[in-house]
């Protein structure tokens, strides 16, 4: 073909006055490169036969299932490592992750990236259409969640639902804003949230089953769940307030589980001691009155000396005993001496109590 162009130009060259070629000349180029016969056409052709023939070969990976498509339709289901299936367009095949858990956000978006990409702690951004939900008890709350599924079924993936992802989307956020609208807020913001996620992930279960979706869901867990920003502070206050309460009720009942125990000990203390002086007095009393009577026996047997002996006796517990004042006379002493009463030592008689008229 170079060599055509460059004769072309030489004749162009040649005619006089630099006329343009003509239509005959084109012409004649035309039905020369028509003419014109590629060399190796006999090798293309088996080649490019080999190529078609290889790119039916295919490699599925261990977490993956390959399946086969001819024309169109679901065909076969083949196994982990390398497979052939018709070249295209009879056969096609694909290779869905069945035991990679994957990931979908709710309400808030992890990075810059797709709701179903990996999280990046601290880099996020909230959806507010997406996480505000209305409770059982008339409130509004943000709701933050996300949810881990697997393909159980790589055919029912594939060829029951047009896009499976957003049907679990749709599935998830249906069953989330019913569970919650069941819900008190209370139970969202404290101690309810486990229940929800798991009535939330067995509601969501039972939707993508009825759709035959082969999607298995792995957990529902609630990332973030607050009041919207207009009303938080109230919350905040609520919370304190509850958050007072429960300290206030735990110190009443933490100072009546220690002011009980003492007062049931110092009234079994005082019942005791009590008890144990009325058997003691019981006791004494009924000994003296015992001893007393073996004293009246003996009286009415010697009277002259049990008396002389009751004498001695009494006189001996008087003289041992420290607490009284002792001053011993002789008999000439006390002859000679005054009796002394101290009479403002001794107890005032009651007055008398005057009788009713």
């Amino acid at each position: 073909m170079n060599w055509d162009w460059e004769k072309l130009q030489k004749q162009q060259q040649g005619r006089p006055g630099g006329k343009p070629p003509s239509f005959n000349d084109f012409q004649e180029q035309f039905d020369k490169f028509k003419n014109f016969k590629f060399p190796g056409w006999k090798l293309i052709v088996p080649i490019i036969v080999l190529l078609w023939i290889a790119s039916g070969f295919y490699i599925v990976e261990p977490d993956e299932v390959g399946v086969v498509k001819q024309f169109g339709q679901f065909n076969r289901i083949t196994t982990a490592g390398p497979n052939y299936h018709i070249p295209y367009p009879v056969e096609s095949a694909v290779t869905p992750k069945v035991t990679q858990i994957q990931r979908i956000e709710f309400g808030f978006r992890s990075g810059v990236r797709g709701r179903a990409e990996n999280f990046q702690q601290g880099v996020s951004r909230e959806v507010p259409e997406e996480a505000l939900m209305l409770t059982g008890d008339e409130n509004i709350v943000s709701v933050q969640f996300t949810v881990q599924y697997l393909i159980k079924d790589a055919q029912d993936y594939l060829f029951n639902v047009a896009a499976p992802e957003a049907t679990i989307v749709h599935a998830a956020e249906a069953s989330m804003r019913e569970i919650i609208g069941r819900a008190k807020i209370d139970d969202a913001l404290t101690t309810g949230k486990q229940d929800i996620q798991t009535e939330t992930r067995d509601l969501m279960q039972t939707i993508l089953d009825s759709y035959g979706t082969g999607i298995s869901i792995v957990a529902v867990q609630m990332q973030n769940v607050h009041p919207p920003e207009q009303v938080v502070e109230a919350f905040k206050d609520v919370a304190s307030a509850r958050e007072d309460k429960s300290r206030f009720i735990n110190e009443a009942e933490a100072y009546e589980r220690d002011i009980l125990p003492k007062a049931r000990g110092e009234a079994s203390r005082i019942v005791n001691a009590a008890q144990a002086y009325m058997e003691t007095k019981i006791r004494r009393s009924q000994g003296d009155a015992s001893r007393f009577l073996a004293v009246l026996a003996e009286y009415d047997k010697a009277k002259d000396i049990t008396r002389r002996r009751l004498y001695l006796e009494t006189i001996e517990s008087i003289l041992e005993n420290p607490e009284v004042e002792k001053l011993i006379m002789s008999d000439d002493a006390l002859k000679k001496s005054v009796p002394y009463l101290p009479l403002d030592k001794l107890p005032k008689p009651a007055a008398p109590s005057q009788e009713k008229q």
